[in-house]
């Protein structure tokens, strides 16, 4: 049979290599630690549930318009405003299928067939193959702990060329839950207007910061695009919902090619989110961060003491990124035996870069406290003999 080219080129999640041994692994009895998976262990918020029960009881289950529902798109909004004192007018507001989707609309608005996009390794996966899917060039600029695994604005300079379109970037990010510092920020959204191109910032970690306030990127200079999602922070993975921020000259474009690419985004997910920004929910997602603040300090702490080199503690999002090169110089090899020997599931680096993964696992403390310290115990065993 024939299968396009790009659909060969398109790389799976290797972690759902590990995911699917882990799960016939307690299919036989097998203990897991799950370590692996982006996904919170919480559940939704009550709040939000109970919203779109009532949508769907209300027959609120048709089309709502391509860029969403109106009231939705106002309340997203509103947030920008309450929470960072930036005016964002709702017309600039597009809710999507997830971040993917909005990331897909993105792509597919701003770079044609040998057109660069610029993002940092190690990265998001998906933004290399969304990028691949509408037949651009990816460029994969390798940031080091040294940049704290964040673009800079002399590394933009330095890749730029007559074909790159589009900067991606990720704050906090995945897999290496670093915040990329705000002047930075201003100094790259500056080098990519000067040069006529479009900046992607990819904020769905946004609420998982740490510490210091969050800030948002929705109005820096220039052609600003930003990405939001409920699925992260607000635990609302399987609803499908996201959201963009655009300059209202891209909003018409956006609107015809949702129109074609996925009509509209879920209808009861986009009523049960108007509850996630209501502030009874906020309470309670920010008693879910200090849990995941608690578990991202005591992991690592512990993983630092095993053996693992991490150079900063992460500033948000739930994940580790680890050098694990003390114990192994194959990660995906040391992902499968520690998975085999001690049931602890993590992911290899080879999913988020290209260039250098073999040394680099990355640990999700989106389990129990409880669940952890177990994981931890389990893996100090496992890298006993290793040492």
């Amino acid at each position: 049979m024939h299968f396009s080219k790009r659909s060969e080129e398109i790389q799976p999640f290797h972690v759902m290599d590990i995911l699917a041994r882990a799960r016939k692994l307690e299919r036989e009895g097998r203990s897991v630690i799950h370590m692996e998976i982006g996904e919170p262990d919480f559940n939704t918020p009550q709040p939000i549930v109970d919203a779109g029960i009532a949508a769907l009881q209300s027959g609120y289950h048709h089309y709502t318009p391509a860029l969403g529902l109106p009231a939705l798109r106002s309340k997203i909004a509103a947030y920008y405003r309450d929470q960072y004192g930036e005016a964002v007018s709702s017309s600039r507001v597009a809710v999507t299928p997830g971040s993917s989707g909005a990331l897909q609309l993105l792509i597919a608005l701003l770079v044609n067939p040998g057109e660069e996009v610029l993002m940092g390794d190690p990265g998001y996966p998906c933004n290399r193959h969304f990028t691949r899917l509408f037949e651009g060039r990816v460029v994969s600029i390798p940031v080091t702990a040294a940049e704290r695994f964040q673009l800079t604005a002399r590394l933009v300079e330095q890749h730029w060329s007559d074909r790159s379109r589009v900067v991606m970037i990720s704050s906090p990010s995945n897999p290496t839950g670093t915040v990329i510092d705000a002047e930075e920020l201003e100094r790259i959204a500056a080098v990519v207007a000067e040069r006529g191109g479009a900046l992607i910032v990819d904020e769905i970690y946004q609420g998982l910061v740490y510490g210091d306030e969050s800030t948002t990127a929705v109005n820096l200079q220039g052609q600003v695009y930003v990405v939001n999602s409920f699925s992260k922070y607000y635990g609302m993975t399987g609803w499908r919902l996201g959201w963009l921020v655009a300059p209202e000259v891209a909003m018409d474009g956006l609107d015809r090619l949702a129109q074609n690419l996925f009509l509209a985004a879920p209808t009861p997910s986009q009523y049960a989110a108007l509850e996630a920004l209501e502030p009874e929910t906020a309470l309670v997602l920010k008693k879910r961060r200090d849990q995941f603040q608690q578990r991202r300090d005591f992991l690592y702490s512990a993983l630092i003491k095993l053996g693992f080199k991490i150079d900063h503690l992460p500033e948000g999002a739930f994940y580790l990124y680890a050098d694990c090169s003390n114990f192994s110089e194959d990660s995906s090899q040391f992902a499968m035996e520690l998975l085999e020997q001690a049931g602890v599931a993590i992911t290899p680096g080879k999913d988020f870069s290209t260039l250098d993964p073999d040394r680099w696992v990355r640990f999700a403390y989106t389990t129990s406290l409880q669940q952890l310290q177990q994981g931890v115990d389990r893996i100090a065993q496992f890298v006993e003999p290793l040492r």
